[in-house]
């Protein structure tokens, strides 16, 4: 038995008008792409050449790939071939993957983007989905598209670039000796662009002593001093073309790189290496990564930014600096990871109007009876207001001293301290003694007021009831985003390179996370059988479901 085959038959092919269920996730990332005013998604282009596919079309593909954890160029191109809801959101146009990545690559996606997040923020508000009015901050560390071996430290670099400035210093001293360069300063002789001028007045010379070399007799007795001398030059040449101005480039653009890093990446420039919470290995080993930093309110992401540094008390201010949304939040919602002087009182002298939840890096040992019951602790110490002095648990007595000033390095932020100090004459011998240090030096104390000041007012904010309420939703809002990010979505590491591409990256997974929870609050993924009245209209949907086609012999 063999299939029927003749040559020159005719077929007649019927393709289905494609469509999509209402309550479909591509059909709401349709919906909310098309809300987003055309000034916003539009750019400048040329008049000339083959018109580009539209914005709209383009952010609506990479949505929806995302919400299917597709990330690759190439297997989004496969999706508009083969995916049905792909094919609506394209019109069934076949879109290759190198247009796909410029488009996600190209500083317009990243400006549009963070756009789009303003008018996700205007949606949450219309539908009173603000929850307490308040954002709550957070941040996690993620892995960037980068080798792992691949680190160039500040601190390396800085111990070589060192030994090569002397390196020249000493060539400069010995040209000068010789009298081979002129006009160029010692400190100009530490940089690439001096050494290149050493370089090439060396050149100038060497040819200068080959002129002279021309005109000398063949045979000299005893040799030619101008060929060793120019044999000598020669040598300084080649060390400074192939040694000395290579790697003084190499050293300044280091710097230049780092900024106020310690690390980068040789593959990811603006990614930094530091430690993650998935190390499989247990060794501590450092990665190099983004810190992203992300405000949400309701479990929906209403901003977002990257940063360098590990830590996350020295993003607060330029995140609420970016954000464009924060007018439309009373109540700012942090973990213990931002509470500092420095951020309290950037907050208390720039947010005026506004209410923060932030508990200091020690306010939940504070509350504990371990440290209440602490005699060392000054805070547990008797304190005597009206003649200014403090008596420790053994009895010795601190006066006020003097006043002093300290800077934290990381912020520059410079505190007002008091400074007590034990008097040399107590009560008792026993006394005395207990107030010297084992050095003999007299035991000093450090009270500062206004950090103090900020602590208590924190506190009482957060020991209130709705300071309970409103920073018990933290737990439960802000940090689940995290865990659908790496663990749900599956991005544990980002697909792009450059600190602007892993924006738009990180920004295209938080949007589609958005619009895939405010589709399954509006009852998404039930697919409507009941308005499929008969088993033929069921076949064509699973068809459509599919992306079937059927071809029937005429």
């Amino acid at each position: 038995m063999y299939q029927n085959y003749i040559t020159g038959q005719t077929a007649l092919t019927l393709n289905f008008d494609f469509s999509i269920p209402k309550n479909h996730l591509a059909q709401v990332i349709s919906d909310f792409v098309d809300s987003i005013p055309a000034d916003v998604l539009l750019e400048d282009n040329s008049n000339t050449g083959r018109p580009a596919y539209h914005p709209a079309m383009m952010l609506k593909i990479l949505l929806f790939a995302y919400s299917r954890r597709v990330f690759s160029g190439r297997k989004i191109e496969r999706m508009l071939t083969e995916n049905l809801p792909m094919m609506v959101i394209a019109s069934g146009k076949h879109i290759s993957y190198h247009t796909i990545n410029n488009f996600r690559a190209s500083s317009h996606t990243n400006q549009l983007i963070k756009q789009a997040f303003v008018y996700f923020t205007n949606l949450l508000q219309a539908e009173g989905l603000l929850r307490e009015d308040a954002i709550f901050i957070d941040g996690t560390k993620i892995e960037a598209d980068a080798n792992k071996y691949t680190f160039v430290w500040k601190r390396a670099v800085e111990k070589f670039h060192t030994k090569l400035k002397a390196n020249a210093v000493e060539l400069y001293d010995e040209l000068i000796q010789k009298e081979v360069i002129q006009a160029i300063t010692e400190e100009e002789a530490q940089t690439s662009q001096g050494l290149a001028i050493m370089a090439e007045q060396t050149e100038t010379a060497i040819k200068q002593l080959d002129e002279a070399i021309a005109a000398e007799p063949k045979v000299i007795p005893g040799g030619s001093t101008k060929k060793r001398q120019r044999r000598g030059l020669k040598k300084v040449l080649h060390k400074l073309r192939q040694d000395f101005i290579p790697r003084a480039e190499k050293y300044e653009q280091a710097q230049a790189t780092f900024g106020e890093r310690n690390s980068y990446s040789k593959t990811d420039h603006d990614a930094t290496f530091m430690h993650m919470k998935e190390d499989h290995m247990r060794n501590g080993q450092l990665k190099p990564g983004y810190n992203i930093q992300v405000a949400t309110t309701n479990q929906y992401v209403v901003d977002y930014a990257l940063y360098p540094n590990p830590t996350d008390f020295k993003t607060l201010e330029p995140f609420l600096k970016q954000m464009t949304n924060l007018d439309k939040f009373q109540n700012i919602v942090a973990d213990a990871g931002y509470g500092s002087e420095y951020n309290y009182s950037m907050l208390e002298n720039e947010y005026e109007d506004k209410q923060y939840f932030i508990p200091y890096s020690l306010y939940d040992k504070e509350q504990t009876r371990k440290y209440q019951n602490d005699p060392t602790k000054l805070a547990n110490w008797t304190y005597n207001e009206q003649e200014d002095y403090y008596l420790d648990w053994q009895g010795v007595r601190f006066n006020f001293k003097r006043y002093g000033k300290r800077r934290n390095k990381s912020t520059g932020l410079i505190s007002d301290l008091k400074i007590y100090e034990a008097d040399e004459f107590q009560l008792t011998a026993e006394l005395t003694e207990l107030a010297k240090t084992k050095s003999g030096r007299q035991r000093q104390v450090q009270y500062n007021p206004n950090w103090q000041y900020l602590k208590e007012k924190a506190k009482q904010t957060l020991q209130s009831s709705e300071g309970k309420r409103i920073y018990g939703y933290r737990k439960t809002d802000v940090e689940p985003v995290f865990g659908h990010m790496k663990n749900v979505f599956g991005m544990r590491r980002t697909h792009l390179r450059g600190k602007k591409k892993v924006e738009t990256d990180v920004g295209l997974m938080f949007m589609m996370m958005n619009l895939s929870k405010y589709w399954s609050r509006r009852g998404g993924g039930k697919l409507l059988l009941q308005e499929i009245s008969n088993k033929k209209q069921i076949k064509i949907f699973l068809l459509r479901k599919l992306g079937l086609f059927l071809s029937l012999k005429s």
